[in-house]
């Protein structure tokens, strides 16, 4: 964004919200695909079948990240002794954490957790602590060879609908094509699901630009699924192009 607005470069990429102020300061944007932040865990997690099963709550979530009022795994469930939770959050800036605490009904500064930084390293820091509990992006979740889950990772199914069970409306993690699907139709909420933007300082008047714009939001939307991400609809591509008229 910030070098978007400066002019440095023609187009930025952005994974959050335009707020007020970037709009104020002349910032054009234009949605050109969606992703997904989801809840992660270990997948060897002693308690990882009950979180299959029963998934966990929004009310949960925030009362894991944001309230600290849950601290061990058995609390979810109210039974049984249970370890301490490991929570993980980003330590840099990023649309991720951004939109996991605009779910939560706050922001990143709101989060509790053990700071890590980047997608790699929160990916990491789930993969190698049997307790953990952080949150990722999809492509770094999904294997986009197997379509399946990553090696020692594992998606908390969000018990949507707060009966404290998983049932097939909610059961749609065990691929990234199954997670795209309930992303598109938004089964998947938004947030933490969102658009993922260009920037610019203005509306982009280079031929060129424009031209590269209007290519990604037609021919080069086949690509979008085989890179991990979700297809933006005919709605909100019809909605986008009409940002590139004269």
């Amino acid at each position: 964004m910030a070098d978007a607005l400066s002019g440095m470069v023609d187009l930025g990429m952005f994974s959050r919200g335009i707020t007020e102020e970037e709009k104020a300061k002349g910032c054009w944007w234009l949605a050109v695909t969606k992703d997904a932040v989801l809840p992660t865990i270990n997948a060897s997690n002693p308690w990882i079948d009950q979180i299959r099963k029963k998934g966990i709550s929004h009310d949960q979530f925030e009362k894991i990240f944001i309230r600290g009022e849950i601290t061990k795994w058995n609390e979810i469930f109210g039974q049984g002794e249970g370890n301490k939770i490991n929570v993980y959050t980003r330590s840099d800036a990023c649309g991720a954490a951004q939109m996991w605490g605009e779910y939560l009904g706050k922001d990143q500064e709101s989060l509790l957790g053990i700071g890590v930084f980047g997608d790699p390293g929160m990916a990491d820091a789930v993969k190698n602590d049997m307790y953990s509990l952080g949150f990722n992006n999809v492509i770094y979740v999904y294997d986009l060879k197997t379509r399946k889950c990553y090696d020692k990772m594992g998606v908390v199914p969000i018990d949507l609908n707060n009966d404290g069970m998983i049932n097939a409306e909610e059961d749609f993690y065990s691929t990234i094509d199954d997670v795209t699907i309930a992303t598109k139709t938004g089964k998947y909420p938004s947030p933490p699901a969102r658009d993922l933007y260009f920037v610019s300082k203005g509306k982009p008047t280079n031929t060129v630009v424009i031209e590269f714009l209007k290519w990604v939001l037609s021919d080069g939307q086949k690509y979008v699924e085989e890179a991990g991400y979700v297809n933006l609809s005919v709605e909100k591509i019809s909605e986008e192009l009409v940002k590139l008229n004269p």
